[in-house]
């Protein structure tokens, strides 16, 4: 098979992959209404923790992050032992870009997903689901942020918004700072900071909201809140 034809092919399963609206099916299914007429309206995992519960919301993000881990771990491996059609200039291995190809694809399928009319979630699941097969330490960072903001804020968007930022921070400093080797830093830190930036777009509404004091706030994820409910 032509090799820029099987690209085509492993980045449009990625994009397909990644563009499975979870929760709007979840809904339809067991709930018998789309998710996207309730809460915010996006099917994200947030929204869908907020209107379907913990254990249907835990679902959709399981799955959500699924999409990321398949492309970069399962769809990008069909191009295994193909030449890449085009000059690789990074310091990666071809089969190691065109992971980082799927896994972005599978990121933009969620984004712009073809069955709800381009208009899909934020991103953020799929995202860590691409990067713990691509940035396994930079995940465990952003995910600690993502945490600490959610505990401290009660504001979901804002821990996400701040975790897409340190994704390219965090590498940066380990990198230059901490002198850690890191393989192709000076090309993957660069697609690093495309994803951040393709999910910080996502949430430009989120931003507003926020700016304007408007902005859901999940007050039962908040330590505050937590540890009074926990006082007898």
């Amino acid at each position: 098979m032509d090799p820029l034809l099987r690209l085509v092919i492993v980045t449009t399963l990625s994009f397909l992959a990644g563009s499975l609206p979870t929760a709007v099916i979840i809904s339809r299914r067991f709930f018998g209404f789309d998710i996207r007429e309730r809460g915010s309206g996006n099917m994200g995992s947030t929204n869908a923790f907020r209107v379907l519960g913990v254990k249907w919301g835990l679902l959709v993000q399981v799955i959500d992050i699924t999409k990321g881990v398949l492309a970069v771990t399962v769809i990008a491996y069909l191009f295994q032992g193909e030449p890449i059609p085009f000059p690789n200039n990074t310091p990666f291995e071809d089969i190691t870009l065109i992971r980082v190809i799927c896994g972005i694809a599978a990121v933009m399928g969620h984004i712009w997903s073809p069955w709800v009319g381009f208009r899909g979630g934020k991103g953020i699941n799929t995202a860590a689901g691409m990067l713990l097969g691509v940035a396994p330490v930079e995940v465990a960072v952003i995910f600690s942020i993502f945490v600490i903001t959610v505990a401290i804020s009660g504001y979901v968007s804002l821990g996400s918004i701040l975790a897409a930022m340190a994704l390219p921070t965090t590498m940066a400093v380990r990198y230059n700072v901490f002198h850690v080797p890191i393989e192709g830093y000076h090309t993957i830190v660069l697609m690093l900071i495309g994803l951040s930036l393709l999910v910080i777009y996502a949430h430009r509404q989120n931003i507003q909201r926020l700016l304007e004091g408007k902005e859901n706030k999940f007050e039962h994820l908040r330590l505050v809140n937590i540890l009074k409910k926990g006082k007898p």
